[in-house]
């Protein structure tokens, strides 16, 4: 007989350790135990519904850059099973996926349910026990065995071993530290800007790519970044200002989400070569009024939002645009600033930096150093990316490589191929 094995934690990175295990060692008896009424939630919810199963970057070196933290200690786990390794394994299955302008990788299907299927249906034909409404309320090391008492169950269930792959659950933080490992505080990551700006919110859907933002913090180096990014109803979104959330999540939110964003909104042009156009446009179209002739590939609204924010009458026109009120647009438009006032929130994910930290994990297996026979796996630890779909493949990855401790298998670094991940 197999040993018994205890995944706590039904979402992405749960599955794969679970399924990477039976298919390593088959005779293991697993079982997934889901909190709530539902797995995989957040896999249903990634990429606004459609699943953002990856990005399209294949070089562990450069796939590590996009982890505000924990790219060091997934710079070798990359090595072993990588975003090619992914695709690979869902193709594998059947799930054809496609991959956009932008890196991301989907379902050709752009339904998420694709891929909750596809991993549910896998863990199904290899007898992995799925269980929801299965929230863990203790875990205690007995001997070598696991106790694992349910919320609604007074007799333990018992484990060989166990993996926790809570994702951000506080009460996967709980166990962790009951079970002797250190909890980085956790903090939001990937969010909104809040602006108070009603003017700026009228402008509400207008999106402008790229731009250069920079976040500027008390007694903090600044943090820069260039995307896409997009006027809300509260404030800014888009991918820039989801990048500079991650990198900056935990100094933002020491100052309590109070800071300065500046934004170059013509990053391929010089506050001189933006003053000169200005200047040009001054001469070439005298009796145009402003407010309706831009000079620059920026949508009107935008446009419109700077020169009312700058006192400029709707109806005045280029000739009598003074020097002062020409410095002040130009100025606006290479580094218009904004007051943060809070965060908002990200829809399509839910991610947080912190969690156990990454010196008790051994990421040959995902072993805990401090608790023999318990792993980790996915958001429970000190990992996060950026949006593009790098939060799921370190949940993959991670998961991956638990399930092969988990089973016993390979122990060190080893060379994993898309061909030779598909197998496991």
């Amino acid at each position: 007989m197999g040993r018994c094995i205890l995944v706590i934690g039904g979402g992405a990175a749960g599955f794969f350790g679970a399924i990477a295990c039976a298919r390593t060692n088959p005779r293991d008896r697993i079982t997934i135990l889901e909190a709530g009424a539902t797995v995989l939630s957040k896999v249903r919810l990634s990429g606004g519904g459609r699943c953002n199963v990856t990005h399209h970057c294949f070089d562990p070196a450069l796939l590590v850059q996009h982890y505000p933290r924990g790219g060091k200690a997934l710079r070798g786990a990359f090595s072993r099973f990588q975003p090619q390794d992914t695709i690979a394994w869902f193709e594998a299955r059947g799930v054809q996926l496609k991959t956009e302008a932008d890196g991301r990788v989907f379902p050709v299907s752009d339904d998420s349910e694709t891929i909750v299927n596809c991993l549910v249906q896998e863990a199904t034909a290899l007898g992995i026990h799925i269980r929801t409404r299965a929230g863990v309320k203790e875990i205690a090391k007995v001997g070598s065995a696991f106790h694992v008492t349910l919320a609604q169950q007074p007799s333990p269930l018992v484990g060989d071993r166990v993996l926790l792959a809570t994702g951000s659950s506080p009460q996967g933080y709980r166990l962790a530290a009951q079970l002797g490992h250190r909890i980085i505080p956790p903090v939001p990551s990937l969010f909104t800007f809040q602006v108070e700006d009603p003017l700026l919110h009228e402008r509400a859907g207008v999106s402008v790519d790229p731009v250069q933002a920079t976040l500027k913090l008390p007694q903090q180096p600044a943090l820069t970044q260039s995307g896409a990014i997009l006027v809300t109803h509260w404030g800014l979104s888009g991918p820039v200002i989801l990048k500079l959330s991650a990198w900056g999540a935990r100094a933002l939110a020491a100052q309590n989400y109070r800071g300065t964003l500046v934004v170059n909104w013509l990053p391929h042009l010089s506050l001189p070569q933006i003053q000169a156009e200005l200047a040009a446009c001054r001469s070439r179209s005298p009796k145009r009024a402003i407010a309706n002739h831009c000079p620059f590939p920026l949508p009107r609204r935008l446009w419109r939002y700077w020169t009312t924010s700058l006192g400029i009458p709707a109806e005045q026109t280029w000739a009598h645009l003074s020097k002062k009120q020409l410095l002040a647009l130009a100025a606006a438009l290479h580094q218009g600033s904004f007051a943060i006032a809070g965060k908002g929130a990200f829809k399509e994910e839910f991610v947080t930096c912190g969690g156990v930290d990454l010196k008790d994990v051994d990421f040959r297996t995902m072993a805990s150093r401090r608790c023999e026979g318990l792993f980790f796996a996915g958001e429970i630890l000190d990992i996060d990316g950026v949006t593009g779909g790098f939060n799921l493949q370190s949940a993959w990855t991670t998961g991956w490589i638990a399930g092969q401790g988990l089973a016993g298998g390979l122990t060190g670094a080893v060379s994993a191929g898309a061909s030779t991940a598909t197998l496991s």
